[in-house]
């Protein structure tokens, strides 16, 4: 398990506990944290799951492929560096005190 820190836009912080396998989308869906909608379940389809991840742990995360890339297009106000799906990164040990924000909103 890893604690993970969801940090809502107006900075409302949840710390949850997050079993590895799962995303770190459905940490957020089954934690009940507001602003990650998760429109497509996880299936990369959609960019409602985005968020932008702390600038110390960019570097520990797995990189980005190609969908994601894409998809991230479509996200609000996306960072080059720090916009992440987090449908997309399974969560592991290695994760525990990763730290993400939420954007204004989602679309």
């Amino acid at each position: 398990m890893a604690k993970i820190t969801y940090i809502e836009h107006g900075g409302t912080q949840h710390v949850v506990e997050v079993a590895n396998g799962l995303t770190v989308m459905e940490g957020a869906r089954d934690n009940n944290i507001p602003g990650i909608e998760a429109d497509c379940g996880g299936a990369c389809a959609c960019s409602t799951c985005h968020v932008y991840v702390d600038p110390a742990w960019i570097e520990k995360l797995p990189p980005k492929d190609d969908m994601e890339e894409d998809m991230l297009d479509f996200a609000y106000e996306p960072d080059p560096a720090r916009s992440r799906l987090t449908c997309q990164i399974k969560v592991t040990d290695a994760m525990d005190g990763l730290v993400v924000q939420m954007p204004e909103k989602q679309i």
